[in-house]
């Protein structure tokens, strides 16, 4: 028998949550086949078939914690179909069982169950539910059919029926006086709220912003940048550039070569504290913020200085689209030097952005606005300007180097002829 294993995720990664069974108990799985996909703090990794075989079971259900090095599952190596036929009659006879019981149970629920309810039990077809949840719920007296589901699939798990019980308790205990209506009053029909589960990334950057500020002595300086050369150059060579190597020039190739070129001058902010030692970086591997709809990744894109505008541009596109088509691999998300985050892309005009530890810069950019800049003396005239913040940990950049750093960063894009000739 073989058995399934979480395997080595990362270096800081030593648990995640099953996402979702690819595969069930019967099922023939060839080898290398996917099996199971675990969400970690980072990415969604699938496991694998060492061997093929018949998986024989299932150890955890979706949404349940798993460690390295847990076996999750086992597989029949010696298997060749879905089961024997005395497991068969066994699984049929174990179901039939379980829906007698809930049948049971649905068969005498409470009189004051509203009438909205019932359209939970999939037109009075057998609820759909795992069946762990299954036995929790007939162990607990409650019904399937009064349960609703926060999985988009109509799955009913543990947690929903504890979050059921839980509604059932405080409908029960809640019972405010008219002329005192209670201040712990949690559900207003009037003011409807969503109740959402955290997803295990959503609660890992949360974790790591707090900490972030908690462990930083974080500080954030501000300039601003005229875009109009940079602009100005974009425009005249824009089609030729996409003629030639096939991607948009945009601007996070050029804030790209201008932070690399202000790293090489103030390498204090290319570094980091590890224990009682300061570790100066010697090569640039730049994260690039980028928002899913499962919150912000920092994909890194490698050794940033020794590719061209083009290869920059390619790099962000590739790690953008894999991102947003939740494809990125842990080896994408992991140790950057230095973060680059763009709040413009929404509308942010100013914002100070917070340290991607243990990374000791980030630069957040801005939309571009047309303000009046004094040019020369008496002349004023219409720019496209944007503001520029760096946030920076004091404990490792002194002020001087920080604001520093941003002048350099202000001078190059001002002046993207010379990023272009000095790459």
């Amino acid at each position: 028998m073989l058995e399934i294993k979480v395997p080595e995720l990362a270096e800081s990664v030593t648990e995640g949550t099953v996402a979702e069974w690819l595969k069930s108990p019967g099922d023939y799985v060839e080898k290398g086949e996917d099996i199971v996909e675990l969400e970690t703090d980072k990415v969604n990794v699938e496991i694998a078939a060492e061997e093929a075989g018949v998986l024989k079971e299932t150890l955890f259900e979706p949404g349940d914690t798993v460690k390295v090095g847990d076996v999750i599952a086992r597989v029949d190596e010696s298997g060749k179909s879905s089961g024997s036929q005395q497991e068969s009659e066994a699984k049929t006879e174990a179901s039939k069982e379980e829906k007698k019981a809930e049948e049971k149970l649905e068969s005498k629920p409470e009189p004051s169950t509203p009438a909205s309810n019932s359209e939970e039990s999939t037109n009075g077809d057998r609820p759909l539910a795992s069946p762990s949840a299954r036995k929790y719920a007939r162990e607990k007296g409650i019904s399937l059919s009064e349960i609703s589901p926060r999985d988009p699939l109509g799955r009913i798990r543990k947690d929903d029926v504890d979050e059921h019980q839980q509604k059932q308790q405080s409908a029960k205990t809640s019972a405010p006086a008219p002329s005192a209506p209670s201040a712990e009053k949690k559900d207003d029909p009037a003011k409807p709220v969503e109740r959402l589960k955290m997803s295990r990334r959503r609660k890992t950057i949360a974790k790591r912003l707090v900490e972030a500020q908690q462990t930083a002595a974080m500080l954030t300086t501000f300039n601003e940048v005229d875009m109009t050369n940079l602009m100005e150059l974009r425009k005249r060579r824009k089609d030729k550039f996409l003629e030639s190597n096939g991607v948009k020039l945009g601007f996070m190739s050029f804030f790209t070569k201008a932070v690399i070129g202000a790293l090489k001058k103030y390498p204090y902010v290319n570094a980091e504290i590890d224990g009682d030692d300061l570790l100066l970086k010697k090569y640039y591997d730049i994260g690039m913020a980028v928002s899913t709809e499962e919150g912000l990744v920092v994909p890194v894109v490698r050794d940033a200085d020794r590719l061209d505008f083009a290869g920059i541009e390619k790099e962000v596109g590739r790690l953008a689209e894999k991102a947003n088509a939740k494809k990125l691999a842990i080896a994408d998300l992991t140790g950057g030097s230095f973060t680059i985050t763009n709040g413009g892309v929404f509308g942010s005009l100013w914002s100070t952005p917070i340290l991607n530890a243990p990374q000791a810069g980030i630069l957040g950019m801005h939309t571009i606005k047309m303000r009046p800049v004094a040019v020369e003396d008496n002349k004023i005239e219409n720019r496209p300007m944007m503001y520029l913040a760096l946030s920076y940990d004091h404990r490792v950049i002194d002020g001087k180097d920080a604001v520093g750093f941003l002048v350099k960063v202000k001078e190059l894009i001002e002046d993207p002829e010379t990023l272009l000739l000095e790459g």
